[in-house]
């Protein structure tokens, strides 16, 4: 018999004891302490402080909480059983909610053709190392600052209207995609890119023959989750940017109207638009697979 098959016959022993310990109560203990456990244990229990301090020091100024409770209740009873269009007919909603829908989708092409280019400054597999870490930092910087600020800092520049809501949308939407997009690219298999270039095969050939065609899923799916944030948005943006649509409606209905009913009703149709374009987006992205 060789060494090699007499060391494979011994027994495989451990230390158990360094990896498990008995309670007072004789029951084993898999875990043990270390810094990151009491670092997220004591998190936690500074932010419990601070929530219970919060509500003991909260200036309630006399409110009865029973019936502020018994009220939101009444309130939205009558905004989501009770919905009824007051000051506005079928066809000027639908216009409004076209609006809307055009500044997602216009912010969101856009912002997906300024993204796939920057995905290539930014994906490790094909970009400098130094272009890609500025243009990373960058991108960071515009994700960092909130949508609705972007299209408030544009309505200074370009005035109210149209043209600074898709302008701040895109501006935020690009820096959304080139992270996704060049995440997506990141992970083309490192063999194909290496064969093409072995085989002569240019920066632009690389990308369409290789990149596009391995990441096109991903990138649709991202593309249209986007889509659908920014058709959330666009509903702020309208009152926010002075654009309309269905989102100004909303608004209008809620803090000068005050017409709970008509409310609930654009609610539902903003619901509605949403599902609708999920299952959209659901059919395309199975499609593009």
């Amino acid at each position: 018999m060789s060494e090699l098959d007499m060391a494979r016959q011994l027994p495989i022993t451990l230390d158990i004891n360094k990896f498990m310990r008995k309670s007072r109560r004789g029951t084993i203990k898999t875990s043990t302490k270390s810094k990151s456990d009491f670092a997220i244990k004591m998190t936690l229990f500074v932010l419990l402080f601070l929530t219970v301090y919060g509500f003991a020091t909260f200036d309630y100024k006399n409110v009865d909480i029973a019936k502020a409770v018994t009220g939101t209740w009444n309130n939205a009873k009558v905004l989501f059983g009770q919905p009824r269009l007051t000051y506005g007919t079928w066809r000027e909603m639908l216009k409004e909610l076209f609006v809307t829908f055009s500044l997602g989708a216009l912010s969101t092409i856009f912002g997906a053709i300024i993204a796939f280019f920057g995905a290539l400054l930014c994906a490790k597999n094909i970009a400098n190392p130094i272009v890609a870490n500025i243009t990373k930092g960058f991108v960071a910087f515009i994700r960092a600052v909130p949508t609705i600020l972007w299209v408030l800092i544009f309505t200074i520049s370009a005035g109210l209207g149209s043209v600074a809501a898709v302008i701040g949308l895109t501006f935020h939407s690009a820096g959304y995609l080139i992270k996704a997009y060049a995440e997506s690219i990141e992970e083309v298999d490192a063999g194909t890119i290496e064969a093409l270039k072995a085989s002569g095969a240019s920066f632009w050939q690389i990308v369409f023959q290789a990149l596009l065609p391995s990441s096109i899923s991903r990138m649709t799916a991202w593309t249209f989750l986007r889509f659908e944030i920014n058709f959330t948005n666009a509903l702020a943006v309208g009152a926010a940017a002075g654009v309309g649509g269905i989102g100004f409606d909303l608004y209008m209905a809620g803090n000068h109207y005050f017409d709970l009913r008509e409310l609930g009703f654009i609610t539902y149709i903003v619901v509605a638009a949403v599902i609708l374009l999920e299952v959209l987006a659901t059919k395309i992205k199975s499609t593009v697979k």
